[in-house]
């Protein structure tokens, strides 16, 4: 099949023909049919919907994109300009189409984004038809996105929030997430007779059989990886555990080690072997080979049984605890500590709390993408309000923690155009398996949280921001930020949106010591795992000007970039704060032997 302009170019729609209509026509039955199984298991399941929900945040969206509209109409002609402006630029995309199919060059109205991977199919530019609905889908998002931003009388929460919103109806409404309009998804259907619809109905099917509260979309396959066979591997001992951790002490590789130890607090909110994926990626595996004694905390999967674990108790039984071991196992006096993202917002907590409580078992911390100041917090703050932890927390006193699947749906709706759709698309639309991928395999590897922990958590620390206000009280005891002052180093990642930069900058000044603030490049979890033999990205330092650099902005004007991982940076300073050298330590002691061989099984379950 091919259309003609009159300039003789031709449009050739051959490969989007239907070879056999009759295997056509039988896949069509048999869609219908894994089609209904599907639908029936999503309509009967109730708890698809509640708080940090597909359905729960599409239900909120139109409350809020509502708000959006009725500020508008407080401004009739601004309104008028700004619909007037979107007819005339609809009208310049039909003409513009319409001169294309007569065969003339015609420059596009509107363009994708750079790296918008929906649009990277040729026949999204080739073909007449899909490119009209690639470029009216892209002016209607554009419009709508001026909409939000013009909106007058809304405060920058709510505008967060209406951008979220609308992010995520946009990224719902692309022309490639429907088979009718996406050119690669017609072609395999044709070229498969349907198929491929059939095979992905099955996936669906299949995911949701294996889904908690919600749909867990495959993003990577899941068969090509195993905590403890690929992942998780960096030989060391389980030696020690109780009701919420086990503590790991990794083998050592070189023959001499440093005095001071280093404790690992990762959040609880992941499993912690993000920091010991494969061992070309492992940050643990890197520290041991430059010759440190590395403990870390694998937090325990709560269920039911966990529920009245607090803040405090994973604070006494999980830092302070593991620190007790990592010493007594050492003969250290004090032990270094990290923490990572949340696991840093509790290792910042526990040393207010030990300062205040004259107890002083940690010799130096360092922070990796942790905010102890909430004001500025990233876009989980969208998730985050009166009435979502009032729904949250009576969904997890219902049954005693909240499923991990809740977490990971919220991480992915902040990116649905790169964290949803595209594996809508791959895996049910053109019936494809998707590409393994550690990273994602880990971050499909979710975990549930103890309700009393994490109520605690989304209330003190996101909702009333108590810490940095030096109004937390944890046992009794009045926490002040203030009074730890032990050596600091501080990580924050350039692209971060879960713990911006400028957000873990100020509440590294809330500290009583000046900290040794890095700013390393890209996002959350990739600027932190970042290996120095990869040679990405890059990091920045301004040492002598973090107490007086009033804002990152100005921080950033003073600092040094320097080419690739930050991680050597860091190991110079951890070097300078850890001793001298003494003889390498297998895993264990006499009061500590080997429970059993590293991952351990709390991270499996």
């Amino acid at each position: 099949m091919a259309s003609h302009g009159e300039g003789g170019r031709e449009f050739d729609y051959s490969a989007y023909t239907i070879s056999n209509p009759e295997k056509l026509t039988q896949n069509m039955v048999r869609l219908f049919e894994v089609g209904s199984a599907a639908l029936t298991r999503l309509m009967d399941d109730k708890k698809n919907a509640g708080p940090m929900s597909m359905a729960g945040e599409f239900g909120e969206a139109g409350k809020m994109l509502a708000t959006v509209a009725q500020a508008w109409l407080t401004e009739p002609d601004k309104l008028a300009a700004a619909q007037a402006k979107f007819s005339q630029d609809f009208i310049e995309l039909w003409g513009r189409t319409y001169r294309r199919m007569l065969g003339e060059d015609v420059e596009p109205l509107v363009k994708p984004a750079p790296g918008d991977a929906r649009f990277q199919d040729p026949d999204w530019s080739a073909k007449p038809m899909f490119d009209f609905f690639k470029q009216a889908y892209l002016l209607a998002t554009n419009w709508a996105e001026t909409m939000v931003e013009g909106a007058s009388g809304l405060d920058e929460r709510a505008k967060q929030r209406a951008r979220f919103n609308l992010n995520l109806i946009t990224s719902a409404l692309s022309p490639s997430n429907f088979p009718m309009t996406n050119p690669e998804v017609l072609r395999e259907t044709a070229a498969q007779n349907g198929e491929n619809l059939v095979k992905g109905m099955t996936q669906l099917v299949q995911d949701l059989s294996n889904s908690g509260d919600l749909l867990r979309i495959r993003q990577t396959d899941m068969s090509a990886f195993a905590v403890g066979r690929n992942l998780a591997v960096t030989p060391g001992k389980v030696i020690y555990q109780n009701d919420i951790i086990q503590l790991i002490q990794y083998a050592p590789t070189t023959p001499t080690v440093f005095a001071t130890p280093l404790l690992i607090a990762p959040p609880w909110i992941n499993k912690y072997y993000i920091l010991d994926l494969t061992p070309q990626k492992s940050l643990i595996k890197w520290l041991v080979d430059q010759g440190f004694t590395v403990f870390v905390i694998s937090w325990v999967n709560p269920d039911e049984r966990m529920a009245q674990k607090s803040f405090e108790s994973y604070m006494h039984e999980g830092v302070i605890a593991a620190a007790d071991v990592v010493r007594q196992i050492t003969g250290q006096p004090k032990t270094n500590a990290l923490g990572y993202c949340v696991g840093g917002t509790l290792l910042a907590t526990t040393l207010a709390y030990l300062a205040q409580t004259g107890k002083d078992p940690i010799n130096a911390a360092s922070f990796l993408t942790t905010q102890v100041d909430f004001a500025r917090a990233g876009d989980l703050m969208i998730f985050i309000n009166d009435t979502q932890v009032k729904a949250l927390t009576q969904m997890m006193s219902e049954r005693g923690y909240l499923d991990g699947s809740r977490m990971s749906a919220a991480f992915n709706m902040l990116r649905p155009k790169d964290l949803i759709w595209p594996y809508i698309v791959n895996n049910y639309l053109l019936g494809k398996q998707p590409f393994p991928f550690d990273l994602l395999y880990w971050n499909s590897d979710t975990t549930r949280m103890a309700a009393s922990n994490h109520s605690f958590y989304l209330n003190e620390f996101y909702n009333l921001n108590k810490l940095a206000k030096g109004e937390m009280t944890i046992g009794g005891v009045r926490l002040d930020l203030s009074k730890v002052t032990l050596p600091i180093y501080e990580l924050a990642t350039k692209d971060d949106h879960i713990a911006p930069a400028a957000s873990v900058f100020v509440g590294s000044k809330l500290f009583g010591r000046a900290a040794r603030f890095v700013l390393a490049g890209s996002g959350h979890i990739a600027g932190v795992i970042n290996p120095p033999d990869k040679r990405k990205y890059m990091y920045w330092t301004a040492d002598e000007n973090h107490a007086i650099a009033p804002t990152l902005e100005e921080w950033m004007r003073r600092a040094t970039e320097h080419a690739g991982s930050w991680w050597p940076d860091y190991a110079g300073w951890l070097a300078q704060h850890s001793g001298e050298r003494v003889e390498a330590r297998t895993p264990g002691s006499e009061a500590f032997p080997p429970i059993e061989d590293a991952p351990g099984s709390y991270v499996k379950a």
